[in-house]
């Protein structure tokens, strides 16, 4: 039989194991609006210091997750902010480094009994959702037997949209708009059937635009018109490429993939010149750069990136690091 004295333990190990932290809400509830950069480096390639693009829009205390790169739950936990309380996520297009962590969130979801629906929006997410279930499983059925019974398909529900209204409540109103980020040849498996997205969101206090991954896009500077906060991708390509270099990918890509790389790379993101074009065509207030490639300097501060794009821009231009609040 248990002693009195080892139940008081194993009691207070239960209390103390369910009231840790990152399983509540330990920063309080901001009113208004802020933007939370989760994650801010762009691309596959996993580098100390900043994990993939992620970003988190905290209104009136609720939050909403745009984009779940690897890392992404974790970053939500050093914001001092509960998983458990993402409701809705939206995706800007289905690339690994924007969706790398979404598994792990309904993991963690399901695991700390998330009992209401966590909705998951964008282009190509019903794939996803109906994917990470799938991942998911072997280790539920497993959990089964603790008394973990939710079924993961009613509370984790993908939602394939198309550009316009995609969300409303009544702290924000989203919109999304394709743009330039994908350009499929005729005889590519993806040709016709995956988007990217760039998403605003209106809340009560600032209209806020998350490119997402872009080239120049008209229908992008229409959907930023007047924001009060743009957070865009940028991207130097002879920067990259050095890295790739140096790393032996590049050497290891044959002439026709090192051809096809460089032509996603300049048609389908934007350099710091065309973020200040952009940015001035749309009349923001503020822009927040973010998605940032990795560079040979490992503590690289991006600032010639900001006096790039202000040669077109005169407002405020912010380099974002993770977990870094707007």
């Amino acid at each position: 039989m248990r002693s009195k004295a080892a139940s008081t333990i194993v009691l207070a190990v239960c209390i103390a194991f369910f009231a840790h932290p990152s399983l509540a809400q330990t920063k309080p509830a901001p009113k208004g609006t802020v933007i939370i950069t989760l994650g801010t480096r762009g691309g596959p390639l996993p580098t100390p210091g900043r994990t993939q693009s992620s970003n988190l829009l905290v209104v009136n205390g609720t939050p909403y997750l745009i984009d779940a790169g690897d890392g992404a739950t974790r970053r939500i936990v050093r914001a001092g902010y509960d998983f458990r309380r993402v409701g809705k996520v939206f995706i800007t297009h289905p690339h690994s480094d924007h969706t790398n962590g979404l598994a792990t969130l309904l993991a963690s979801q399901w695991e700390y009994q998330r009992r209401e629906p966590t909705d998951v929006y964008g282009a190509g997410v019903e794939a996803l959702v109906k994917g990470a279930i799938a991942y998911l499983t072997p280790n539920a059925e497993i959990r089964w037997a603790e008394g973990k019974r939710i079924k993961m398909a009613e509370v984790f529900r993908g939602h394939d949209v198309a550009p316009g209204a995609v969300y409303q409540d009544a702290n924000i109103r989203v919109t999304a708009v394709e743009n330039s980020h994908f350009n499929f040849p005729p005889d590519s498996p993806g040709h016709g059937k995956y988007r990217s997205y760039s998403y605003r969101f209106d809340t009560p206090g600032r209209a806020v635009v998350f490119t997402g991954d872009t080239g120049p896009s008209d229908a992008l500077d229409q959907l930023a018109k007047g924001a009060d906060v743009l957070v865009t991708e940028v991207t130097a390509v002879d920067e990259v490429i050095e890295v790739m270099k140096k790393n032996g990918a590049w050497q290891a890509k044959t002439r026709d993939e090192q051809e096809g790389w460089i032509r996603h790379m300049n048609d389908e993101h934007v350099t710091p010149e065309q973020v200040g074009k952009m940015a001035t065509a749309a009349s923001v207030k503020i822009v927040v750069m973010t998605h940032f490639s990795p560079t040979i300097n490992p503590k690289d501060d991006y600032q010639r990136y900001v006096d790039g794009a202000k040669k077109f821009f005169s407002g405020s231009i912010l380099r974002a690091k993770d977990l870094m609040q707007f």
